[in-house]
């Protein structure tokens, strides 16, 4: 009967990928959608796990956000509303140290294994130990591979103890708990395809052990990703039977398919596919701002851009009105600081702008009068290399001769994280919701060495800043929320004058959908956007 299943679930997979003739090509003659079938037109190559544990990526973060259940929720209309999602309720020691958490008691895996306090104790565990990107969400609040085991602690079957190091503040504790890192894991699975100690790791890269709405079907490396709806999904069932991701990096391949009906939902419209649709009776558009921010990452270990002068003056040989104004018109807008809009304690002052007398004068003051050579490593998405592009025209009107370095997702994001760049132009996408979430990562680096165990942005660039390092500890442990605003914003001031960051821009996301899709959400965060809700008329 097990068999029959599976042979029944990959007839389906099969069939699916055969209706839509796995093809790019805008002229392909695909089959309409199917009414229980979402389709979406997407530039999917940063997806390199489906492990919890370790994803880190936009897209990834997105099928994690639909395919597994994390311990604690917000609602997207006013995120200062949480909620439990897998956990219940939950109780704070008066020393501000100690959480204890009630699972609730209706969750069932996709496998049919029952959730209980063990598995969210297994997958808190697990994310620590294995020590992947992500770990540092919760590794930051005291805990590491020695002391887990004795700090995150079963109580009961659907209770269990989460003891931090300090008394932070438990907006902190709990946003933390809404990242994917958190995400429940169901042991059982995951330990049956265990090899070696290594908590299933291996496995988990490429398949699925949750209890979201949908489950994860297949995972075909820069082509698609198939979800079928979960039929064991506490929550209200998906309309869509399956939804598949696919990738159709190119723009205007995305606008012909979504006007043919061959998608439902383009992703990575630009602005002169959005102007032609904006007329189309059959195409809605929707837009949501995101906690996400484009940024220049200048690598330290060069010796021209570890110059304050150098710094300074690439932050005023960038044109940043005219690129949200064209190239990411409707898409950005223009944002100088690592908190986004929308957290507290969020900078609105942009004090740079296109000044290439000033950056000249800057780079004489550093001794590079006639300038210098630099190369910046850029994913190959057509929005990122048109910025990349742009920024290539100014940066030459001050002397800087930029080699742009083009790559796909995993390509950039392998070599950034080993800081072997010299530039790097990227997102960056808020974990959690709570101001540290950037500043963690932007203006915190306690270890600048080359085997340090955390890697935020601010170690992937070299960057050492013990004193900056202690005044984010000190801010995250503040509990008056007015306070803590104020010292985000001083350190914010701070960062945009002295930092090796170039930060442009916040992310605005736009989707393209047929007329008749309803109930896609997009919310703050990447592992917020929703497909649950999905209706077609």
């Amino acid at each position: 009967m097990l068999h029959s299943g599976k042979r029944g679930k990959a007839w389906i997979a099969a069939a699916a990928l055969a209706a839509f003739a796995w093809s790019a090509s805008p002229s392909a003659l695909l089959a309409a959608t199917p009414p229980d079938t979402l389709v979406a037109a997407w530039s999917i190559d940063d997806v390199l796990t489906l492990d919890p544990g370790e994803v880190f990526e936009f897209t990834s973060s997105e099928i994690i956000g639909n395919t597994y259940e994390t311990l604690i929720g917000y609602e997207l209309d006013d995120v200062s509303k949480i909620f439990g999602r897998a956990a219940e309720s939950w109780t704070v020691s008066g020393d501000g140290k100690t959480f204890t958490f009630k699972m609730r008691e209706d969750r069932v895996f996709a496998s049919g294994n029952p959730m209980t306090a063990e598995d969210a104790v297994y997958s808190l565990v697990r994310a620590v130990k294995l020590d992947k990107s992500p770990a540092f969400i919760i590794g930051q609040l005291g805990f590491n591979a020695e002391n887990v085991e004795a700090k995150i602690r079963q109580t009961g079957d659907y209770t269990f103890e989460f003891e931090t190091d300090k008394p932070y503040a438990p907006t902190l504790v709990l946003y933390c708990l809404t990242a994917t890192v958190a995400a429940v894991v169901d042991k059982k699975l995951v330990e049956e395809h265990a090899a070696d100690g290594d908590y299933g790791y291996g496995w988990l890269k490429t398949n699925y052990a949750g209890s979201g709405p949908f489950s994860i079907r297949e995972w075909r490396p820069n082509e698609a990703i198939i979800l079928e709806r979960n039929p064991h999904y506490a929550g209200a069932a998906p309309a869509m039977a399956r939804a598949i991701y696919r990738h159709i990096p190119e723009p205007a391949a995305q606008r012909l398919l979504l006007e043919a009906g061959d998608v439902d939902i383009a992703r990575n419209l630009g602005p002169e596919e959005m102007a032609a649709l904006a007329s189309n009776p059959d195409i809605r558009m929707q837009e949501g701002v995101k906690g996400t921010v484009y940024y220049l990452g200048l690598n330290q270990k060069n010796p021209n851009l570890a110059k304050p002068e150098v710094r300074q003056a690439l932050k005023h040989l960038v044109d940043y009105s005219a690129i949200a104004d064209t190239i990411m018109k409707g898409r950005a807008r223009v944002h100088q600081a690592f908190l986004p809009d929308g957290f507290l304690g969020a900078l609105d002052e942009t004090p740079f702008a296109l000044d290439v007398e000033k950056a000249k004068a800057l780079l004489a003051e550093a001794g590079l009068p006639e300038g210098f050579t630099v190369t910046m490593d850029t994913r190959n998405t057509n929005d990122v290399t048109s910025m990349a592009t742009a920024i290539q025209q100014t940066f030459a009107l001050g002397g800087v001769k930029l080699e742009i370095i083009p790559g796909d997702g995993g390509q950039t994001l392998t070599k950034y994280r080993a800081r072997t760049h010299d530039i790097y132009i990227g997102q960056w996408g808020a974990d959690y919701q709570d101001p540290h979430t950037n500043a963690d990562t932007f203006a915190r680096n306690a270890d600048n060495s080359d085997g340090a165990a955390a890697k935020p942005l601010a170690w992937r660039n070299a960057w050492d800043i013990p004193e900056m390092t202690a005044q984010t500890d000190a801010a995250m442990l503040e509990s008056d929320a007015a306070r803590r605003a104020e010292m985000y914003l001083s350190l914010q001031r701070e960062h945009q004058q002295v930092s090796p960051f170039v930060i442009m821009f916040q992310q605005i996301e736009t989707a393209a959908t047929r007329a008749n899709v309803h109930g896609f959400v997009i919310g703050p965060s990447f592992n917020d956007n929703s497909i649950a809700g999905v209706t077609k008329d």
